[in-house]
C-alpha cells in the first residue's frame, strides 16, 4: 500500500505538491490552536468550583495584573471569553482546513482524471486493440473519482487528525498524566482490536469493488451499444442480469467498507460513557471529592469530545484507504503508462513527394499470435490509385493500418520518400493522411461539427465544410434539412442513414484537404449511382492527391493505376483493373 502512495505521489504536480505542503502547514497551525483550546478549559472550570486557587497560580499572574484584577470573583468573566474565544477560532481552523482539504482533493483527483485520459489517448493503436475500453472508462469516470473518496481525503483526514489527536494527548499529559494514559490507552486498545479483525475483510471487497466496477460500465456498454439487436431479440431481461450480476457485488462491497468504516465509533461511545461514569465514582471517593473531581471530569469529557471524533476519523480514513487499494492500483497503472516525448509539441508534416515503400513487413500483434501480414513488399508513387482486394482476414486493413502509422511492423519497414518511418516521427506523417472507414464515427453534434471533426466550433471554415460536404455528394442533402448544416446528428449518427453517415465521413477526409486519402471499404453502404459520383469527384481533385482503396465491389476500382490482391497475409497478385477483371469478371471479390 505503501508503495502504491509513493507512485501516486510521483504522479502529482509541483504546483499540488507545494498546495499539498501549504496543507500541511495548516493541519500544525489548526492542532496547535487545539492546543489552546485544552488548555482554556483548566482555568474556565477551576474558576467556577476553585476561583481563590486560580487566582492565586503563578502563569495566571501577568493576565491578572494586564486587566487589572483585584478579587478570585473576577476572574471568571475574563476566563469565560478567553475560552469561548479559543474554541471559536478552534472551531473556525477546522472549517478552513476542511474547506482546503475538500478543494484540494477534489483538484488532484481532476489532475489524476486527466492524466489517465491523456497517457490513454496517446498509447499506440495497438495498445487500444488489445484491452476492453470499459477497463479506461472505468478507470476515468469511476475508479479517477473513487480515488478522491478513498484515498486522497481520507489520507488528508487521517493525518490531519492524526496530528492534532497527537497535539491533544501531549497536552493531556502535561495537563494530568493519568487522564490522557487512561483515555488515549482505552480508546485505542479498542481501534487495533477492530482493524486486526477487519483487515482481510476490507482487502477482499477492495478487489471486489475495483473488478465489478468494471464488468458494470462493460454490461452498459454492451447493452447500450447493441441496443437495436437487443431490441430484435427481445433480450433485455439478460443484460438486466448481467448488470445486476455485477452491480449488486459492487454495491454490497461498498456497503460492507463503509460499515466497517462506521462501526466502531458507536461501541467506543458507549465504552467512553462507561469509563467517565467510573472515574466520576472514584473521584468522588476522594477528600473533597466533588470539587476536585468537577475539573477533572471536565477536562475528560472536553478530550473525549476531541479524542474520540480524532479516533474514529483516522480510522474511518484508514478502512477508506484499505478498501480503495485494488481501485489505486488500477488508478496507477493507469497514471503509469508511457506517455510519448512529442506530447504538446507540433507536429511539422513530413516531405512527401515520391514514393511509400513497404519492405519486408510482417506483423503480429503478439509473440503468441499468427501473423497478419508477411513479407510484403510494395510500393506506391505519389498521386496514384492503388486498390486492395482480399477475402476477409486476408491483411488488407492491417496494411493500411501500418501504412497510415497507426500500427508499427513486427518486421521490415515503411519508407516515405527513402525515410523511414518510425515511434518518433509517424504523426509528422500523418499530416499527410486523412482516413475513411467502413464505419464512421459521428459525435452528438452538428453536421458541421462533425465534417471538421476536432475543430473548435469558433474555428470551423464553413466554406470549406460546404465544399467538402458538395464533393462528398451530401449537400443537396443536407440543405434541404431546416437546420441545413447546424442539423444535430444524434450519438454516433443515429439519426442519419447508412449512406449518409458514410458520405459525411467523405466530407471529413476531405474536410482536412490530405494529399494521402485511405478508403477502409468507405463506399460499402452507397448505392452504385452515389459510389461513382464520390469517387468521380475525389478523382477530380488533383492529380496529386493518392488514393488507397479496399473495397468489395470492383467497380469501385476502375480508376486505379494498380490493384493489390491479399490472401492470408501476403500479396498474391498485383495487376490493372483490366487484369483483375478478366481473372475475377464484374463482381464482388
Amino acid at each position: 500500500m505503501n508503495q502504491l502512495l509513493r507512485d501516486l505521489w510521483s504522479h502529482t504536480s509541483r504546483r499540488r505538491r507545494r498546495q499539498f505542503g501549504l496543507l500541511f502547514f495548516l493541519m500544525l497551525l489548526a492542532s496547535f490552536v487545539e492546543i489552546l483550546s485544552i488548555g482554556a478549559i483548566l482555568p474556565f472550570l477551576g474558576a467556577l468550583t476553585e476561583s481563590k486557587r486560580i487566582f492565586e497560580l503563578a502563569y495566571l499572574q501577568p493576565f491578572i495584573r494586564l486587566l487589572g484584577l483585584v478579587s478570585p470573583a473576577q476572574l471568571l468573566l475574563p476566563l469565560t471569553i478567553t475560552f469561548c474565544i479559543a474554541a471559536l477560532i478552534a472551531g473556525a481552523m477546522r472549517l478552513l482546513l476542511l474547506w482546503a482539504s475538500t478543494r484540494l482533493s477534489f483538484a488532484a483527483g481532476s489532475e489524476l482524471s486527466m492524466g489517465i485520459y491523456q497517457r490513454t489517448l496517446y498509447q499506440p493503436y495497438a495498445v487500444h486493440c488489445s484491452r476492453n475500453s470499459s477497463e479506461v472508462i472505468d478507470g476515468i469516470s469511476s475508479k479517477a473519482h473513487g480515488v478522491i473518496y478513498s484515498i486522497i481525503l481520507p489520507a488528508l483526514t487521517l493525518i490531519s487528525s492524526g496530528i492534532m489527536f497527537i497535539a491533544i494527548v501531549l497536552t493531556l499529559l502535561a495537563l494530568d498524566p493519568i487522564i490522557a494514559i487512561t483515555t488515549f490507552s482505552g480508546f485505542a486498545l479498542i481501534y487495533v482490536t477492530i482493524i486486526s479483525f477487519v483487515r482481510k475483510q476490507l482487502l477482499i471487497d477492495s478487489k471486489r469493488v475495483a473488478y465489478e466496477s468494471t464488468q458494470v460500465i462493460k454490461s452498459l456498454q454492451e447493452g447500450l451499444g447493441g441496443i437495436r439487436d437487443v431490441l430484435m431479440d427481445g433480450n433485455q431481461a439478460d443484460y438486466c442480469q448481467a448488470y445486476l450480476n455485477a452491480d449488486l457485488p459492487l454495491r454490497r462491497a461498498q456497503g460492507n467498507i463503509l460499515i466497517i468504516g462506521s462501526s466502531p465509533r458507536y461501541i467506543v461511545e458507549a465504552l467512553g460513557m462507561v469509563l467517565i461514569a467510573m472515574l466520576a465514582y472514584f473521584l468522588t471517593q476522594q477528600d473533597q471529592g466533588f470539587n476536585k473531581a468537577i475539573p477533572t471530569l471536565g477536562l475528560l469529557a472536553f478530550s473525549a469530545q476531541r479524542l474520540l471524533p480524532l479516533l474514529q476519523q483516522v480510522y474511518a480514513s484508514w478502512a477508506q484507504i484499505n478498501g480503495g487499494q485494488a481501485s489505486l492500483r488500477d488508478v496507477v497503472g493507469l497514471l503509469s503508462q508511457h506517455l510519448p516525448d512529442h506530447v504538446d509539441k507540433s507536429r511539422i508534416p513530413l516531405s512527401f513527394n515520391r514514393f511509400i515503400q513497404l519492405s519486408q513487413i510482417s506483423f503480429r500483434y503478439t509473440p503468441k499470435t499468427q501473423y497478419i501480414l508477411k513479407d510484403v513488399n510494395l510500393t506506391i508513387t505519389k498521386g496514384s490509385r492503388t486498390g486492395f482486394i482480399g477475402t476477409t482476414g486476408s491483411g488488407k486493413s492491417t496494411l493500411l493500418d501500418i501504412v497510415m502509422g497507426l500500427l508499427e511492423p513486427t518486421e521490415g519497414i515503411l519508407e516515405i520518400d527513402n525515410k523511414i518511418i518510425n515511434y518518433t516521427n509517424h504523426r509528422n506523417w500523418q499530416t499527410h493522411i486523412a482516413h475513411v472507414p467502413q464505419v464512421i464515427f459521428l459525435t452528438d453534434a452538428t453536421v458541421e461539427e462533425n465534417i471538421a471533426f476536432g475543430i473548435p466550433k469558433d474555428e470551423i471554415n464553413f466554406l470549406r465544410v460546404r465544399e467538402a460536404a458538395q464533393q462528398a455528394q451530401i449537400a443537396d442533402t443536407v440543405e434541404s434539412w431546416p437546420k441545413q448544416y447546424q442539423t444535430v446528428v444524434g450519438e454516433r449518427g443515429i439519426r442519419l442513414s447508412g449512406g449518409q453517415r458514410q458520405r459525411l465521413g467523405i466530407a471529413r477526409a476531405l474536410y482536412k484537404r490530405a494529399d494521402v486519402i485511405i478508403f477502409d471499404e468507405a463506399t460499402s453502404a452507397l448505392d452504385n449511382e452515389t459510389e461513382q459520383a464520390v469517387m468521380q469527384a475525389i478523382e477530380d481533385l488533383s492529380n496529386d492527391l493518392t488514393l488507397l482503396i479496399i473495397a468489395h465491389r470492383l467497380s469501385t476500382l476502375k480508376n486505379c493505376t494498380q490493384i493489390i490482391e491479399l490472401d492470408m497475409g501476403r500479396i498474391k497478385r498485383v495487376g490493372s483493373y483490366k487484369d483483375i477483371v478478366n481473372h475475377f469478371g464484374e463482381t464482388d471479390v
